[in-house]
């Protein structure tokens, strides 16, 4: 028997390192403020920890945006897998070309575009799909706060969110 709903559990979950962040904060404050000596030089390093455990955090409180989506995502040392009731595929997270967020979707999805490959489509609610913001975060020059941003933001047209050569041309910005 459990003493949480549902929901109040999945909210709990999708928060959870901001949650210990929190949890950690206070004890670091605990230590600037109490005993004194050497403790509060801990207490400020431990406050400055939960600082930058707060930020991750709330970034990837942003990102998960559910469960039960349909398909499955499996991410393992950089190779993302998606197994899903029509399709599926694979894509290395190295030669990945292209990410590229499509709002119009039902769900929204993710598309993922490697070379001599065919696009990979990822609903964003996917069971696993908020390991992919580890994957995303490590492409050299993704700017994760755009990404979360045009996630929230829906729309009825695909977005590049991060290309490795621009395929347009330089007068143009991305969107």
């Amino acid at each position: 028997m459990s003493f949480f709903r549902p929901e109040a559990r999945a909210a709990l979950w999708r928060w959870r390192e901001v949650l210990a962040a929190s949890g950690l904060g206070v004890l670091g404050l605990y230590w600037v403020l109490g005993p004194g000596g050497l403790l509060v030089w801990v207490g400020w390093l431990t406050l400055a920890l939960a600082a930058a455990l707060a930020i991750v955090g709330v970034q990837r409180g942003r990102f998960r945006t559910g469960a039960g989506g349909p398909g499955v995502v499996l991410v393992d040392e950089g190779e993302i897998t998606y197994m899903g009731p029509l399709t599926g595929g694979t894509v290395a997270a190295p030669d990945l070309e292209r990410l590229t967020l499509d709002p119009g979707a039902r769900p929204p999805h993710w598309v993922l575009e490697q070379p001599g490959q065919a696009p990979l489509f990822i609903p964003v609610n996917a069971e696993g799909s908020d390991g992919l913001f580890d994957v995303f975060a490590a492409l050299p020059g993704l700017r994760t706060e755009r990404m979360l941003s045009q996630l929230r933001a829906g729309g009825a047209h695909p977005v590049v969110i991060w290309e490795r050569r621009p395929m347009r041309p330089a007068t143009r910005s991305l969107h």
